[in-house]
């Protein structure tokens, strides 16, 4: 044990006896302890009410009553289980919790499935031959960086603390503030509710064109592409109430056909891989019949001669011939010819057509164009092709990365699993459609690649004619998984538009925040399916895909501006655990986002935009009566007074929540401000940004020295400026500092930019001074509670580091009540200067008796994880000890002190040599305050009337257990503390509650216990907070 904590053995029996007799408690001091007896029956009724609590935490019994317990806290909030609401089946069973999901099942499989749609089976061959290889590869690369970009941006936001549901739109709307968020959101649901119109076109497309195509009800679709597209509009209808009609009654079938859907990809891809490698030198069972260097369909391959009377009479009606058959050749031309061919070098350069050229080799206009008028049985482009229009019909291939941050909830760990399993998702993907490219290219001759429908070999589809064994693997494989995608797109929409209108964000959706007795969206879903239909009824996957992009490309460059905004400013709340984001990178992903839109289709990117900005306005005008903590209100804090209006409508929402500190600076005689390292602290602080105002308060009448108080101002900015505080002073002149304090604690600020915390210094000499020092300090505590602001009580002050200094070491975190989080806060902001970023933190909490401590730590690790701050923890056991002979004798000291001040009447120089015959038996305590070498030693000279009373009071006092109770805590803690602590760079600890009574003894008592509190410790933060919640585990 300490040296301070020895008790002699005179000392100890001399205490021992005075517990021991019981006549004692009944008998009285004397007239002039009336008062201590009074004071006895006063704590009474809180002794009794107080009994069940931990007497090693006796001293925060006050915070006890309003301020949970570390214990008490950390496991509510530990083990909180994050769920999604999802689709069920009303009439299933209620099934047992299911295990949490990892990464390959819960995010990397989810977003493969999702990724992979109807545009790799019926489009990527076509992009691959219009384009050409280089081309081609830029196309699917510039798609790639794009959901790169956006999946990093999305990672940051993902694990920035736990998100509960809305994927996307929970995490733009709680970022950027509702109106961006219901705008987005609207996008999202739109961009969702067009994939599966697209979807469902492309399901009936290769039922109709490559497996079923004597199923049109409108002639020859081949002839004549209206009728086809008329094919497509009313058997997607009927597809989309058979399919609107599985989701509203069984939601259990959509779920389990996901996993077939999935399957479906998986098998379909590997089957193309696999017969890329199989016809590695081409086969012989697609030829394509080529009229000089242009290609023919319903041209059977054995009439694909020149002299046959099938072509002759086609070409030549009424024995007049066209130019172009008279003067060209009809050749046979291999359609997969294999990667030993070398048809690879043909398929490099790209072969943009326009609309009715014919699709030939090479770019000669006697060979493209249709100088004779008539088509014949040529095939044609149908649409005008550039590099642009090919991203835009492409891009929707790389949707679906936000499949695995909407199943966060059922994730083991969402905040590894998002990031790792998204990403790989993407490079999966992306390497799967990067050498789809090359091998397409290198396998497949160039006029079979950029025929579209594959008329040219009798209506088949040229993926399935690569794969392996045969062609009806890939069919029947991408009409599923293209089934299931729709169905999936069905079944999220109606959810989402539901999700959106619960916010109450738009007021007109209202109607669909409904649901039905079954638990189901059913007006979402029937406005869903109305919008559906209208997608459908475009009748063309090549004009749906390009729409469809834009409201995608919309959202995700909001996911990246959502990223960079936060990245910038700064925000004490913005700690994503995932680390390998930037805000360049997120700019970067926006940039192309919006570069992609203009370029693929601008009037559809007008649309979109257009699209949001209406939403977006409407929320503004409606009033969005929403707070989620979002970054544009956290740029408010630093806006005009428009941002102050704004500001001023209610406090700033916990992700919000910074520091905006209030310095209150003690002058000297000189008006030079006593304590400068104060003002680095502050600084150091700043490293979170936000509000600096420092004040110092004269005493005496303005109209007499308002002189000084301009100078002292200009003094307090001369120190500002040297320690770098960016902010503002002022100075307060006052009859008395500590009205003129509480003036100042009040009513600083203007509007939303009022200080939330006040930094005051430790009264060193409050012993010396007498009451008027700790009276101004306990005033000052107690204004600060009322107008509910944080306190931060620096202890030790000159022994703090400059801020052009680095230190290492540890800081320590004794956390022994919740009062808002403000003790896990402030380590994290002091780590982002410079000179404690080096520093380790350290978290010490105490065990109760009844605590679990092993339980306890856990849970606290946990709670740290969710903060995503890095500490070590650890749980201090402090037994249930006797009360120390000591612990009666320092409060026999602290007592006989206040009772002999108030008997005797002593003026400030007898307190001083009272108080310094009553410390002979330890080292001073206040050898770190900046005042403890001007102060000289004064020996114990007392008078004999000081003696006497002295000599009355130590035979006849027994203290007063209210006060025993609070010494026990004090000394105990002081000892763990320390133990653990002494070397650390910094201690941060809780500052217990002032005493409720305002009475000399009482406050008195108050500094001694904080004193013995944090006796031997050179560095020591006392913070107690505003009595909000400062700190947050959601994003």
């Amino acid at each position: 044990m300490p040296d301070r904590f020895q008790v002699t053995k005179t000392d100890e029996e001399t205490v021992l006896d005075y517990l021991q007799d019981e006549s004692a408690s009944g008998k009285l001091l004397g007239d002039t302890h009336d008062d201590l007896q009074d004071s006895r029956d006063v704590h009474s009724a809180e002794e009794n009410q107080k009994s069940t609590i931990d007497p090693n935490l006796y001293l925060y019994d006050d915070d006890l009553e309003t301020r949970p317990h570390i214990s008490t806290f950390i496991s509510s909030i530990a083990n909180y289980e994050n769920t999604i609401p999802a689709a069920t089946d009303p009439d299933a069973k209620p099934s047992p919790p299911s295990a949490r999901m990892g990464t390959l099942i819960g995010v990397f499989l989810p977003c493969i499935q999702n990724i992979f749609g109807v545009i790799l089976f019926i489009r990527l061959t076509w992009v691959v031959g219009t384009a050409g290889a280089v081309c081609g590869f830029l196309i699917v690369l510039t798609c790639c960086c794009v959901t790169m970009l956006t999946a990093i941006s999305m990672s940051a936001i993902a694990t920035n603390g736990v998100v509960p549901a809305g994927g996307s739109y929970f995490m733009i709307s709680r970022s950027l503030g509702p109106e961006f968020g219901g705008a987005v959101g609207m996008l999202f649901y739109t961009g969702t509710t067009l994939a599966a119109a697209m979807y469902i076109v492309g399901a009936v497309e290769i039922v109709l064109t490559y497996m079923a195509p004597w199923a049109s009800i409108f002639g020859d679709f081949t002839k004549d592409a209206e009728a086809m597209y008329n094919n497509f509009r009313v058997y997607g209808t009927i597809l989309l109430l058979f399919m609107g009609m599985i989701v509203f009654l069984g939601v259990k079938f959509v779920n389990k056909f996901a996993t077939v859907a999935l399957a479906c990809v998986i098998f379909s891809i590997i089957a193309v891989y696999v017969g890329i490698f199989d016809n590695i030198h081409g086969n012989e069972k697609l030829y394509l019949c080529v009229l000089g260097k242009r290609v023919l369909k319903d041209i059977p391959i054995e009439n694909c001669t020149k002299e046959d009377p099938l072509l002759f009479d086609l070409y030549c009606p009424d024995h007049k011939c066209d130019d172009y058959y008279q003067n060209n050749n009809v050749t046979r031309v291999k359609g997969i010819k294999g990667l030993a061919s070398g048809v690879f070098y043909d398929n490099i350069w790209p072969s943009f057509l326009e609309k009715g050229q014919f699709i030939a080799y090479g770019q000669n206009s006697v060979d493209i164009e249709n100088l004779g008028g008539q088509s014949y049985n040529q095939i044609m482009a149908d649409i005008t092709t550039t590099f642009t229009l090919l991203i835009g019909i492409f891009f929707p291939s790389v949707t679906g990365i936000m499949a695995g941050s909407n199943r966060s909830g059922d994730l083991a760990d969402a905040q590894k699993s998002i990031p790792i399993g998204t990403i790989c998702a993407i490079l999966t993907t992306s390497t799967v459609y990067l050498s789809s490219v090359l091998f397409f290219a290198g396998t497949v001759d160039n006029l079979l690649l950029r025929d579209k429908f594959g008329q040219s070999i009798g209506g088949k589809l040229v993926v399935a004619n690569i794969a392996w064994p045969n062609q009806w693997v890939i069919l029947i494989g991408s009409f599923l998984s293209t089934l299931g995608a729709g169905l999936q797109s069905l079944t999220g929409a109606p959810r989402l538009l539901q999700a959106i209108a619960k916010d109450e964000i738009i007021p007109f959706l209202a109607p669909f925040a409904k649901s039905s007795k079954r638990g189901e969206p059913v007006r979402a879903l029937l406005l869903t399916i109305v919008i559906c239909q209208c997608g459908i009824l475009l009748g063309n996957v090549d004009l749906l895909a390009p729409l469809l992009s834009m409201f995608f490309l919309m959202c995700y460059g909001f996911v990246n501006l959502a990223c960079a905004v936060q990245t910038l400013l700064r925000t004490p709340n913005w700690r994503p655990r995932f680390k390998f984001y930037h805000w360049s990178l997120s700019l970067l992903g926006l940039t192309l986002c919006i570069s992609v839109m203009i370029m693929t289709s601008w009037y559809f990117a007008l649309i979109a935009i257009s699209m949001a900005i209406v939403i977006y306005k409407y929320i503004e005008y409606r009033g969005a009566e929403k707070e989620w903590g979002d970054g544009i209100r956290g740029m408010a804090l630093t806006a005009a007074r428009y941002s102050l209006q704004r500001l001023e409508e209610g406090p700033p929402h916990t992700k919000n929540w910074r520091p905006q500190i209030l310095v209150l600076s003690k002058l000297n005689d000189n008006l030079i401000p006593k304590y400068r390292k104060i003002f680095s602290f502050a600084t150091q602080l700043k490293a979170g940004k936000g509000l600096t105002i420092c004040v110092s308060v004269i005493k005496g009448d303005h109209t007499k020295i308002s002189n000084k108080a301009v100078d002292a101002k200009t003094t307090l900015r001369k120190y500002m400026t040297d320690e770098k505080v960016k902010g503002f002073c002022d100075v307060l002149v006052a009859q008395e500092i500590g009205e003129g304090l509480s003036s100042v604690i009040q009513t600083i600020g203007l509007g939303g930019m009022k200080p939330n915390t006040v930094i005051i210094g430790w009264p060193y000499s409050w012993r010396q001074e007498g009451r008027y020092s700790w009276k101004t300090f306990i005033q000052t505590v107690r204004t600060v509670a009322a107008c509910h602001m944080a306190l931060i009580v620096p202890k030790g002050i000159n022994f703090y580091p400059e801020s052009n200094h680095k230190i290492g070491g540890n800081i320590d975190i004794w956390w022994i009540v919740h009062d808002g989080g403000l003790l896990m806060l402030l380590p994290f902001l002091l780590k982002q200067h410079r000179t404690w970023r080096n520093c380790k933190l350290r978290i010490f909490t105490v065990a109760q008796i009844e605590d679990n401590s092993i339980q306890m730590k856990k849970d606290l690790k946990t709670f740290l994880y969710h903060l995503r701050i890095e500490a070590d923890v650890e749980v201090v056991e402090m037994n249930n000890s006797d009360i120390s002979a000591y612990t009666y004798e320092r409060t026999l000291m602290m007592e006989q002190r206040n009772q002999m001040l108030r008997a005797l009447g002593l003026n400030k120089k007898e307190n001083s040599k009272v108080d310094s015959h009553n410390e002979e038996k330890r080292n001073s305590i206040d050898s770190d305050g900046p005042e403890s070498s001007e102060t000289p030693d004064i020996t114990s000279n007392k008078d004999e009337s000081t003696e006497k009373a002295d000599e009355n009071l130590k035979s006849s006092v027994k203290p007063d257990e209210f006060n025993v109770r609070r010494m026990h805590t004090a000394i105990k803690l002081n000892e763990v503390i320390v133990e653990k602590s002494q070397d650390a760079q910094l201690v941060i600890m809780n500052l217990p509650g002032p005493p409720r009574e305002v009475r000399a003894e009482r406050e008195s008592n108050y500094m001694e216990f904080l004193e013995v509190l944090t006796e031997g410790l050179e560095k020591v933060l006392m913070v107690r907070g505003g009595g909000r919640e400062v700190i947050t585990i959601y994003s």
